[in-house]
């Protein structure tokens, strides 16, 4: 098989419902990936564009005897449908999953014309509707032509690519690896040979008569372990169908691991291995969902920066490199579904669709821990439909793959004695205490709980944040001020609720990075939710960042805090610095002011310079960071956020609700819990 990249060459057609419309239609020439919305989904408003749009290119073909051809979309959002040469040959629903249409019978010897339609409008059956997140739309993945032989491995089931290896660790150390192949138009005489290959060396083979669904097995004696971010090994299968006429190939990457969730946290190989990282969206500022290999990359190495060890990709399926990607820098990933919100009336059939794609597509990942079922969906309310389709998602994931549980994140307002608590074989809740509710206490008192009265139950966080924008600052950080100064402060206590607790099966930053949400106009910036550790153009990491990069990393670094808030209406001044080291020894102005023991967080009260700046460096044995701070007799009115700016700052200086609340009405001072305890709730 070969697979040939067509991604240049496209024109564009905005906004027109069918073919016969396209000429009528102002048209541009892209490149793929591409969406339309990359501006429009980011600027707020909640009035980025849904509709229907359409792409057509022209190749030059000429077909071979007894081969066959498909074209293979990574990602077109959100309702697709395939033409080639007027004919349709593929009709698909789902945003975020590869499929294919075989075009053989519809190509022709020279010049073949492909319109592809991708349609985000609105509607009652395909995931995700309603979400705090804009639905960027076009041809945002990589297409493809593939070539193959007419006996080949299996390209119609599913998006996936006809071969599923299984990797069982047994009681004595040796490991089972079968390698399962799906072959169309299998014919007698035809054979499928596995070579199992570590570091380029074969270190298994095995080969047998090719028929529909052909199984390989063996033993590896004494296996070289996936073991996350010390050592992610990768094994390789190379799978070779041979008939008279042709042949056929797959190279699959895959890991032998153990991994396990349980009431005491979570284990990979056998140990004890505390799961801490992020979660991510894949758009980028500028570009939406249309990035690249680069943008991927440059998003895993932020990442590993950070130190994490997990990744949850939420709230649908990601692009194959990033996955790839994980397996590489062993992270344990958490795959979901985009059932997300709201339980659509007539959405059932896609969520299970979108589920077997999801597995099929990502089966041999040996970084998936998890298959996640839905996330928040009861925040809309609880219904038996719901909760019948939930049993169909889970049954479906335990039916395909019986090495990985299945997952779910709940919403904080979900009673911890709803069934569907015990539905996945796991679970996770998003609690945002501190930021939407609460304090930052209320992580703790939530967790302690909950263990109280479920200690049997496997729990972890899948969510939790809050907002920061690099405007603003304040020496005395609010809940709801949008200052960098809050947002540090709220992270270094989740980290240490986190410490107290080592049963959490895992913990997610909710989020890696800053993401569009056109619908939204918080902290003085539309179309954005700023809770991410680094901006949406990756282009700075803000300062809680670094608070998880002293817990999780062991390379020194030190990092000053509020560099950005230079100036400063208080003669002496706290300088906070995070580091990994033990030991911190604060310069001011050139000269040695102090040096403190401790852990993580370095706190200094410095005086100020009444005239020019203060010169601050930090240092600890061969890494340092510096800033500077000015002193101001007024506070500067460029830190602090106006009240005529769109957010929901509920809480004055006084940490009271400053507004007046009518009687006989919920308002935001009543417990999630009263008002969800009321049908008018």
């Amino acid at each position: 098989m070969s697979r040939v990249l067509i991604n240049t060459g496209w024109r564009f057609f905005k906004n027109c419902n069918s073919i016969e419309e396209m000429d009528a239609t102002e048209r541009i020439n892209v490149q793929l990936p591409h969406t339309w919305k990359n501006h429009d989904g980011q600027d707020g408003g909640s009035d980025y564009f849904r509709g229907k749009c359409f792409y057509r290119k022209k190749i030059a073909l000429t077909k071979k005897e007894n081969k066959v051809y498909y074209l293979e979309f990574r990602g077109v959002n959100a309702m697709s449908e395939v033409f080639v040469n007027g004919v349709s040959v593929a009709y698909h629903e789902g945003g975020f999953s590869t499929f294919r249409a075989n075009i053989t019978d519809q190509l022709v010897d020279g010049e073949n014309t492909i319109i592809v339609s991708a349609d985000n409008s609105a509607n009652d059956r395909v995931y995700p509707q309603m979400a705090d997140f804009t639905f960027f739309g076009g041809i945002y993945r990589n297409v493809y032509i593939i070539e193959a032989p007419a006996v080949r491995f299996d390209l119609d089931y599913l998006g996936g690519e006809g071969v599923k290896v299984t990797p069982i660790v047994n009681e004595d150390g040796s490991a089972t690896v079968t390698v399962e192949s799906y072959i169309t138009g299998a014919t007698d005489g035809g054979t499928v040979k596995c070579d199992i290959l570590f570091d380029g060396e074969v270190v298994a083979t095995a080969e047998a008569s090719a028929t529909a669904k052909t199984t390989l097995t063996y033993t590896l004696e004494n296996p070289t372990l996936w073991d996350g971010v010390e050592n992610p090994a990768l094994y390789t299968a190379k799978v070779t169908l041979t008939t008279d006429n042709d042949s056929d190939e797959r190279v699959v990457r895959f890991g032998v691991r153990t991994m396990k969730a349980d009431k005491d946290g979570f284990w990979l190989n056998g140990r004890k291995y505390p799961l801490h990282g992020v979660s991510r969206h894949q758009d980028r500022q500028d570009m939406g969902w249309a990035i690249t290999e680069k943008e991927h990359k440059e998003d895993i190495d932020l990442i590993k920066e950070l130190g994490a060890n997990t990744i949850r990709l939420a709230h649908y399926q990601h692009d194959q490199y990033f996955y790839d990607l994980c397996d590489e820098y062993g992270m344990v990933v958490w795959a979901e579904i985009p059932y997300i919100s709201s339980h659509l009336a007539n959405g059932d059939e896609n969520a299970v669709s979108q589920m077997k794609e999801l597995i099929t597509q990502n089966y041999n990942h040996a970084s998936i821990f998890c298959w996640g079922l839905s996330n928040e969906i009861t925040i809309t309310g609880e219904s038996e439909e719901m909760m019948a389709l939930h049993h169909r998602l889970n049954d479906l994931c335990h039916d395909m793959d019986k090495t990985r549980p299945t997952t779910m994140a709940n919403v904080t307002m979900l009673d911890i004695n709803s069934p569907i608590i015990d539905l996945p074989d796991i679970m996770s809740y998003n609690h945002y205490f501190g930021w939407y509710m609460g304090d930052v206490n209320g992580n703790a008192e939530w967790l302690d709980d909950f263990r109280a009265a479920r200690p049997d139950r496997t729990i972890g966080i899948s969510e939790y944040g809050c907002e920061a924008i690099l405007t603003w600052h304040n020496s005395d950080p609010k809940q709801g001020d949008y200052s960098e100064e809050y947002q540090a402060y709220y992270h270094e206590n989740l980290l240490r609720i986190f410490a107290e607790r080592p049963y959490l099966w895992a913990t997610h930053v909710w989020n890696m990075f800053d993401f569009g949400v056109d619908g939204r106009n918080e902290g003085g910036v539309a179309g954005r939710n700023n809770k991410g550790l680094v901006t949406y153009d990756r282009k700075i990491k803000k300062d809680s960042f670094y608070i998880y990069k002293a817990y999780w990393t062991t390379d020194p670094f030190v990092h000053i805090t509020s560099k950005r808030y230079y100036y400063r209406a208080e003669k002496t001044t706290t300088v906070k610095v995070y580091s990994n080291c033990d030991k911190v020894t604060l310069y001011v102005n050139g000269k040695e002011f102090a040096t403190q023991e401790g852990k993580y967080i370095f706190t200094f009260e410095v005086p100020l310079k009444i005239l020019g700046a203060t010169k601050i460096k930090a240092v600890s044995g061969d890494v340092s960071d510096e800033a500077s701070i000015k002193y101001v007799r007024k506070p500067y009115q460029g830190y602090i956020l106006k009240t005529e700016a769109k957010v929901d700052n509920w809480f004055d200086k006084n940490n009271e609700f400053d507004f007046k609340f009518p009687e006989g009405y919920f308002s935001i001072k009543d417990k999630l819990g009263n008002i969800m305890a009321t049908e008018e709730g």
